[in-house]
This record gives structure tokens, sequence and C-alpha cells, in this order.
């Protein structure tokens, strides 16, 4: 009877101080409001992996990731994949433009009103506010993991308007217990699609130049509107 008593002692205080370890949610957030504080911008690489369920395929693509915040706020962001095709994407506003190196061609986008969406979906946890955060998402937090081998917790995000729930069902995100920023993005399409983002060796940049987040074209570069086709 003793020694019952005693392991339940020991497994109480077991529980209590694991509890007192994890973080909160309001901590976490507190943490992504200090990051937004100060946030102008960043460079790191990425790791972009995306899963279709229907046929059962996995698409993996590397490559680097800049973007910077503007005087109002809004986002400039460059992300240069190099593996397995080179290309370039550009979001600027309601634009977005990819560039095919191989056939020197530009295809460009009219986000329009989707604009202010892919906002919410490319850059969440990178000067986002929490305040912006709960107008937009249902979050919740799933508890702590170790993430290329650094401890994490772990962000439920449910989109709390129906259109934005047509594009996307949910999003997991990942940020160290040490750091602002996220590691990694899990973007849950639903039906089982998914995207997965990591990203490594995040440097923050607050003076980077238009070079680094706008497209730098060569000449005779052909531009296409798929859009109008």
């Amino acid at each position: 009877m003793i020694l019952l008593t005693l392991i339940s002692c020991w497994c109480i205080v077991g529980n209590l101080l694991a509890s007192a370890r994890a973080e909160s949610l309001q901590s976490v957030l507190a943490r992504l409001d200090q990051g937004a504080a100060s946030f102008r911008g960043m460079k790191a690489k990425i790791r972009k992996l995306t899963y279709t369920a229907v046929i059962r395929d996995t698409t993996e693509e590397l490559g680097e990731i800049a973007m910077r915040r503007g005087k109002n706020r809004d986002m400039e962001v460059r992300v240069d994949f190099s593996q397995p095709d080179a290309k370039t994407w550009a979001f600027r506003g309601r634009k977005a433009e990819l560039f095919l190196p191989k056939i020197n061609t530009v295809q460009e986008y009219d986000l329009g009103k989707h604009g202010r969406l892919l906002d919410q979906f490319l850059l969440l946890g990178f000067g986002s506010l929490s305040k912006d955060l709960e107008k937009s998402y249902i979050i919740k937090l799933l508890g702590e993991e170790i993430l290329g081998g650094r401890k994490t917790s772990k962000l439920e995000l449910i989109p709390r308007s129906s259109q934005a729930r047509q594009h996307l069902a949910k999003v997991e995100i990942w940020i160290p217990t040490d750091s602002s920023y996220p590691v990694q993005q899990k973007f849950d399409q639903g039906s089982g699609d998914y995207t997965l983002v990591t990203y490594s060796e995040i440097k923050l940049e607050p003076f980077l130049p238009d070079s680094a987040v706008r497209l730098i074209l060569p000449k005779g570069v052909r531009r296409e509107y798929p859009q109008k086709q």
C-alpha cells in the first residue's frame, strides 16, 4: 500500500513538472508578437514537399526564399527553386510571377481578391501578429515536438472564413521554443492533399534590396498571361 502511494505521488509530481516545462498557447503567441515587432525581412533555405492523395504522388523542391515587409506592412516574396527544375516565383501585392529560365518565359497571374489570402497562407509566422492570426484562424496548441534536433511548439490553425476553407482546411506550424519564427509549416488542402514547407538557415535581413525579392529578368524574356488564354 505504501509502495503504491509513493508511485502515485511520483507520477503526480512528474506530471506537474512536465506541465511546468510545456509552453502555453499564450506564451507561444507572445513570442510570435515579439518577433513580429522587429521583423523586416528574412532569407532561408526552403524545402517544399507536395503530396497528392488521389495518385499517391509526392514531389520535392529545394531552393531559397527571401521576403521583405514594406512600409504599409505588405509583403514581397521571392522563391528560387533550384531542384529538380530551376524556376522562380515572385509575389507582390495582387500579382504573382513565375519565371521559367529554360524557356526564358515569365508567366504573370493576377491574384485579384485572393491576394490577401495568399499573404495569410504564405507568411504565417513571419511577422504575423497574434491578434491578426486570431481574427483569421481558430488557434490550438497541439503540444511539443522535436524537429531537426530542436524542441518546437506545434500550432494548429483552422481558417474562420468559409472562403479561406475552400482553399485550405487547416495549417500546422512548428515554432522552436528558442525562436519567434517557424521552421516548418504544413498546409492541409483537404482530401488528403497537403504541402509541407521546411525552412533552414534562417537569417533575419532587415534591409533587403529590391533585387532580393523581385525578379531579375534576362533580355528577350517572353511574357505570358495564362489567365487570359
